[in-house]
């Protein structure tokens, strides 16, 4: 029966992301893993953990199909191995007074975790980001998303004490976790607003292109020139609509990343159709580049480079957290004769090591690229570096038709709210879209359509509480995790230790 529910906590969890994309099922997973778990031992929490996340992440992760079936079931594998340790403190965490306290700080412990290591690590799938269209979200704004995922936790294992301490009567705790759930829900959509700064600096005039792909799937950037040409030809479609007054001319214009995966450097053909587009639209563009590491051959950066009318490439971003298996290949000499479709990614992208605060047709504008904007802190890091937008570029033509475009556009809106910021979201293929700071969807084209949108943003200079205080927050929570781990076992300590002196007093007696 244990078992059976951790199965149903882990599909509950993912139907709290896309496709399905019901929110509230996320609490209720954790509370049918919560219920699976309480007051087991610690072995049973670690087994029932790992079968819990594998059935969240085999379905959620799906997508990876594309790429290769070893490769999905390898990846879901992994993330649910790190459900082991919320499994543990939630098995610990149950026996402890406050029970549901420790049980999400687990779930923040593990996810941080999982988010940082090994190369990088991999956040997907964060409870957080299942809470786009929630009021919950908007504890983003308040102390960042690992308090969101803190909060969705909480309350799943406050249901499950509720239920415990109402079957044994124990009126008072389930008062008390009423409370708790009642707390958690209701101050959301009162805090937000009040953590979420104002619009400080003015408006912009931005332009997305999304150009299409002539190709989805592995083979999707084989086609390279028809890709840089949709994207010219998307662009020379705007400035015709900027000459008749049909749109006002933007600040900037936005591709999507891989938007020219022909080396701008190395072909001069390229850039100079570049510097033709930007001239006859008249205002700068940020491009999506795939160009070789200057004096290293070997290696090539994953770049967004603001391409000027008249001066041509000038400020670029490279990207600092490049996928592993999908942008370099760690143990590459030993796995290369064995996976064959790695031949795809002959020379590895190296990391960048600034963040991407660029500034554009005067506007403080915070870059990242695609699978980045999983990570905290890089967003973190454009805010702190003054920007007033976020844009993403991205690619996801490789995964068109799965869910994957939307579970990213979901961490997208969640992104939105933690900065208090409008993201505008440039994509090859799909989805492109521009999301205000309260999540919603203001502009969107659609997979596999095709065109451009102009828009006015408003820029916002302050930083929200989160992205203030946000890492704080996730630390004293990570904090209470180990915390729970620790006085668990001294409390076993302790038991264990009095069945070994008992006997010896009685005897004395």
């Amino acid at each position: 029966m244990a078992a059976l529910l951790a199965v149903l906590g882990g599909l509950a969890v993912f139907a709290a992301f896309p496709p399905i994309s019901f929110a509230p099922s996320a609490p209720v997973g954790v509370a049918l893993l919560t219920a699976a778990l309480w007051g087991s031992r610690a072995r049973r929490g670690v087994g029932l953990g790992f079968v819990s996340g594998v059935a969240f992440f085999l379905p959620l992760l799906s997508w990876m199909t594309v790429i290769g079936q070893d490769a999905w079931v390898l990846l879901a594998l992994w993330c649910g191995a790190w459900s082991m340790l919320i499994g543990l403190i939630t098995a610990l965490g149950s026996r402890l007074p406050g029970a549901p306290v420790w049980i999400a700080s687990g779930w923040v412990l593990a996810e941080a975790l999982r988010g940082r290591e090994p190369w990088g690590g991999f956040p997907w799938g964060s409870l957080s980001f299942s809470q786009a269209d929630a009021a919950l979200a908007d504890w983003a704004a308040v102390a960042g998303t690992p308090v969101v995922t803190f909060v969705v936790a909480l309350i799943g294992a406050s249901l499950t004490a509720l239920a415990v301490a109402l079957t044994a009567s124990r009126y008072r705790a389930a008062l008390a976790f009423a409370l708790t759930l009642v707390a958690a829900v209701a101050l959301a959509p009162l805090l937000g607003p009040l953590a979420t700064p104002p619009a400080s600096a003015g408006e912009a005039t931005i332009a997305i292109v999304q150009g299409g792909t002539p190709q989805t799937g592995m083979g999707a950037m084989d086609v390279r020139q028809a890709v840089l040409d949709n994207h010219i030809g998307q662009t020379l479609d705007l400035a015709s609509a900027i000459d008749s007054g049909e749109v006002a001319a933007p600040d900037f214009v936005l591709w999507p990343e891989n938007s020219s995966d022909l080396d701008p450097f190395a072909d001069p053909a390229v850039a100079d159709a570049i510097t033709a587009t930007a001239r006859a639209v008249g205002v700068p563009i940020l491009v999506g580049v795939v160009t070789t590491v200057p004096d290293n051959p070997s290696q090539v950066w994953n770049a967004g480079i603001v391409w000027d009318p008249e001066r041509g490439p000038s400020a670029m971003y490279v990207k600092t957290r490049p996928v592993p298996f999908g942008e370099f290949i760690p143990f590459r000499e030993q796995l290369a004769p064995i996976v064959g479709r790695f031949d795809r990614i002959p020379r590895d992208f190296a990391a960048g090591t600034t963040p991407g605060n660029l500034d554009i047709g005067g506007v403080a504008v915070g870059n990242v690229i695609c699978f980045e904007i999983a990570y905290g802190d890089v967003v973190e890091a454009v805010v702190d570096g003054g920007a007033q937008v976020i844009t993403v570029q991205t690619n996801n033509a490789t995964y068109q038709g799965t869910a994957q475009p939307e579970q990213q556009l979901q961490i997208e809106r969640m992104r939105a709210t933690e900065t208090g910021r409008t993201v505008l979201v440039a994509a090859t293929s799909g989805i492109s879209a521009v999301i205000a700071p309260d999540r919603v969807i203001t502009h969107r084209i659609d997979e596999g359509d095709t065109g451009w949108l102009v828009v006015d943003v408003p820029l916002v200079e302050e930083p929200t509480w989160a992205t203030a205080y946000g890492r704080a927050a996730e630390w004293v929570i990570v904090l209470f995790a180990l915390v729970a781990i620790g006085w668990s076992l001294a409390a076993r300590l302790a038991r264990d230790r009095g069945r070994v002196d008992s006997p010896a007093t009685s005897t004395s007696a």
